[in-house]
């Protein structure tokens, strides 16, 4: 039972924390919230219920030609034998547990992804910061917030520094509202007037703050509009819908020539019975109302692949897109760097390039590292670390190594007010007690900071500021790989509380200027050069200056010869079609705001690229979402930027999109290689059945057999090739056109060839049979054209390479799952019993040779195939 309180609002920040049984100081203990756990339930909203295991197995039979078909299996063991029904009744069971497995193991794989993706809180518990599962949230937690957070709960704020949250999804209205602690007393206030209050679901835009909860899951406000969530169905991807629309028009072809071969064989004399059953099967055979469903569990099986890879796929059509993406956008901070900061050099009227804890004591010195020190938001963690952002903990680190201690420094000056960081400003203020005055604290982008320094601090006291100076030696600095930040401060005698922002940030002092390193990744320069030798363009998007950012893009081969750098404020003054010109040429951007990526998105795209973009921060968002893979940090990343990308990269590494990139390559190989080996069995099939008659040959296969063969040879090596590994070339290619059909480069014609192939080796089988008055060459038929999809299989898990360059042994599902199709088709031949319910008869070896040989003229058919291919005679392609 939830914990029922409607005028949270209402009530002051004491009386919440006293009725809810909580600390706002320390929060709960971890055992008060595991009790509170068990008694309210997890904060999730309720879904529309997945199908469960038994609807998936039913849906297995609900296809239209299976009921026909169990149908007529049924009416045919009433009227003739029923042994041919059970065994027909028995193989559309097993083809149904076949596909229930592909669909459970689907479903199951996507479920671990969505439980890997489930949003985090930040909650203080016995008074220690510590991050949870929001699922696990429990009324009276005291929730942090900061900009990019997703609301987790339902809060009654007790802290707020600038914070702003967009709560558009409740209230409509699209403007952030500004929130304060204090109650409101207003009972009726409508949501967006309780601006003491947080929702969950709404987005925190701006600031930070300490919430108590007070509401969780389906009893929050959002949850009590869930109903309207819970009827929302993922559709399909752009893949699975051409595929349908295809197997539609391929259907309608299917039942055309069953029907034919129904009229045939009746006028030929067959029974009635035999007909029926023969057409119905070989529809069921022939129409691959299954590939949409491969398609699902192939991207779905390839995502898990991916997760274990540390790519998180949110949402499936990402997988598709990754095959086709041309350029890729990546942040260079924490992405292409290690994103360990560590403060190199640091100038303060005189550089210093050594250790830190040897910088001198007197002149800025003591006032900058202060500053280091306190304008911070990190905190130190468990055995002394600071923790924090990057940037922040190298500058505790450093200020700590001078000997200036955070928490002893932050007691004797406690910090009263703070202006936090924003992209556009590109500075951050705190301000803080100091004797009977106050003292503003303000670091950021040095052309931001030094602009509105009017004086500096030397060694003598304070002189005049020479900015152009400080902005040169800060440009020096960058020049040499370094992230460089300027220091100021300003005096206040009262507490500037009611100033703006822009009076508190003005008339500074300049401390000096602090420069950082952050070493690039080792493996990034590898996945840089992976990515141009696959046709892919890497593009370097950042916050840093111009020179920082040409210095590390020529360390990592991302600036090329003819390349340029566009910095943000040229970007601000270029047009959409300046900068479309520019794009093809651009491949670092610098001082570039989130904002700014979507224009930087939409030039590239109407060059006719596939991008791939990148981003961590509550700004991020619509570039993400307007990319054509949106890409958003596992670690460092906002709940906004997660929930608005498309892959999720758990470890923030650029080389791990590539490694994604090359994934999604593989995958969509696999569903080209499983379609073509399908599409060629089904043709075969029909050929091998419809054209016989037309030159005097009786039916060549029972119902049976086709039907066994539609779940034998089809199902278990079809599913072995999805896990075929990635071919040599996959990343020396260029990228895939995103409107490229399926049956592009040569797959159609090699279905169609293929198919007749198989088709024509079976009727040459059947007339031999006929002629030399071999009595079981339906059997022969029978194997032959199963030996010769098992054959298919094998050839066809490269394009391009031979079988023996690849090793029959480098997919062993395959390889085993041939091994075992041949086992059975080999027990269905001679095993008696056997023998019975499928009407088969034992083959003299000359007779299984002879089957073997001629079925191997598919397999090698195939591979003179791909020999012709390798020399550049059919179905070339572009290569770069």
């Amino acid at each position: 039972m939830q914990v029922t309180a409607p005028e949270w609002h209402r009530l002051g920040a004491e009386e919440v924390a006293r009725r809810l049984g909580t600390d706002i100081a320390t929060g709960l203990a971890d055992g008060e919230a595991a009790s509170r756990l068990a008694l309210h339930g997890a904060n999730v909203l309720a879904e529309g219920g997945r199908r469960p295991p038994w609807l998936m197995l039913a849906s297995q039979f609900t296809d239209f030609m299976i009921v026909v078909l169990l149908a007529a299996a049924v009416v045919a063991g009433l009227v003739g034998e029923p042994q041919d029904s059970v065994a027909i009744v028995v193989i559309v069971v097993l083809n149904a547990v076949i596909g229930f497995a592909q669909e459970y193991r689907a479903e199951r794989t996507m479920a671990a992804l969505r439980q890997l993706g489930a949003p985090r809180a930040r909650v203080l518990r016995g008074g220690h910061a510590q991050d949870v599962a929001a699922g696990e949230l429990v009324p009276g937690d005291l929730v942090l917030l900061e900009a990019g957070n997703i609301v987790p709960a339902d809060l009654r704020l007790v802290e707020a520094a600038r914070l702003k949250v967009q709560e558009s999804a409740l209230t409509g209205e699209s403007v952030p509202v500004d929130k304060q602690v204090k109650p409101v007393q207003a009972a009726d206030a409508a949501l967006g007037d309780r601006t003491n209050m947080a929702y969950k679901g709404t987005i925190v835009t701006y600031g930070r703050g300490h919430g108590v909860v007070t509401a969780t899951g389906m009893a929050t406000e959002l949850g009590r509009i869930a109903t309207l969530l819970q009827s929302v169905t993922e559709g399909q991807t752009p893949l699975q819908r051409r595929l349908a629309h295809f197997g539609k028009r391929l259907a309608l072809a299917a039942l055309g020539i069953c029907a034919i071969v129904f009229v045939a064989g009746m006028q030929r004399g067959e029974p009635l019975v035999l007909m029926f059953l023969t057409a119905v099967s070989l529809a069921v055979a022939a129409i691959p109302e299954a590939l949409p469903a491969v398609v699902t569990v192939a991207l779905a099986l390839g995502a898990g692949k991916m997760a274990q890879r540390n790519a998180l796929v949110r949402r499936l059509p990402a997988v598709e897109s990754l095959g086709s993406v041309t350029t890729i956008c990546s942040d260079k901070t924490g992405t292409l760097t290690q994103n360990r900061m560590r403060v190199e050099r640091i100038w303060a009227g005189e550089e210093h390039g050594g250790p830190v804890d040897l910088v001198p004591d007197s002149g800025a010195w003591p006032q900058l590292m202060r500053a280091l020190a306190l304008c911070n938001d990190a905190q130190a963690g468990e055995g002394g670390e600071p923790k924090g952002d990057p940037t922040e903990t190298a500058l505790y680190a450093a200020a700590r190594d001078a000997g200036y201690d955070k928490a002893a420094i932050a007691a004797a000056m406690p910090r009263v007010m703070e202006l936090p960081f924003d992209s556009e400003r590109k500075r951050m203020t705190t301000v803080h007690r100091d004797g009977d005055g106050h003292l503003a604290l303000t670091k950021g982008a040095p052309e931001s900071v030094v602009p509105r320094c009017s004086r500096i601090v030397a060694a003598e006291g304070q002189a005049r500021l020479d900015g152009a100076a400080a902005l040169a030696r800060a440009e020096r600095m960058a020049a040499q790989g370094l992230r460089v930040l300027a220091v100021a401060s300003r005096r206040w005698r009262g507490l500037p509380a009611g100033a703006e922002v822009d009076e508190v940030e003005s008339d500074l002092e300049l401390l000096g200027l602090v420069g950082l390193v952050d070493p690039p990744r080792e493996e990034a320069k590898a996945a840089v050069a992976e990515c141009l030798s696959a046709g892919i363009r890497p593009v370097m998007i950042t916050g840093d200056h111009p020179v920082t950012a040409r210095a590390i893009a020529a360390q990592l081969r991302i600036l090329g010869e003819g390349e340029e750098v566009i910095d943000g404020a040229e970007l601000a003054r270029t047009t959409p079609e300046e900068l479309r010109g520019r794009a093809g040429r651009a491949t670092v951007y610098a001082r570039v705001n989130p904002e700014q990526k979507i224009r930087i998105v939409e030039a590239l795209q109407a060059r006719g690229e596939i991008v791939a973009m990148t981003g961590d921060g509550v700004n991020d968002a619509p570039a993400l979402s307007r990319a054509d893979v949106g890409v958003s940090m596992g670690r460092s990343g906002t709940d906004v930027a997660r929930e608005a990308s498309h892959l999720v990269l758990l470890d923030d590494n650029f080389a791990t999109i590539v490694a994604a990139v090359r994934e999604g390559r593989r995958i969509y190989d696999n569903i080209r290689k499983f379609i073509r080996y399908v599409l060629s069995g089904n043709l075969g099939e029909i050929c091998t059945i419809f054209l016989g008659p037309f030159v005097g040959l009786p039916l060549a296969l029972l119902p049976i057999h086709i039907l066994w063969i539609n779940l034998v040879t089809d199902g278990l090596p079809g599913l072995a090739l999805a896990m075929e590994p990635g071919e040599a070339g996959l990343m020396r290619r260029p990228p895939r056109p995103p409107t490229e059909s399926v049956f592009a480069r040569g797959l159609w014609q090699q279905v169609a060839w293929t198919g007749m192939l198989m088709g024509g080796l079976c009727i040459a089988v059947q007339a031999w049979a006929k002629a030399t008055g071999v009595e079981h060459g339906q059997t022969m038929v029978f194997t032959v054209l199963a030996l010769s999809q098992l054959g298919l299989a094998l050839a066809v898990r490269s394009e391009r390479d031979s079988l023996f360059t690849q090793g029959p042994g480098s997919n062993p599902w395959l390889a085993g799952a041939v091994a075992l199709t041949l086992g059975l088709q080999l027990a269905v031949v001679y095993v008696p019993w056997l023998n019975g319910i499928f009407h088969t008869q034992p083959l003299s070896a000359a007779e299984l040779a002879l089957c073997f040989a001629l079925s191997s003229v598919v397999f090698v058919g195939v591979e003179l195939e791909k020999a012709l291919v390798r020399a550049g005679v059919l179905y070339r392609e572009p290569r770069r």
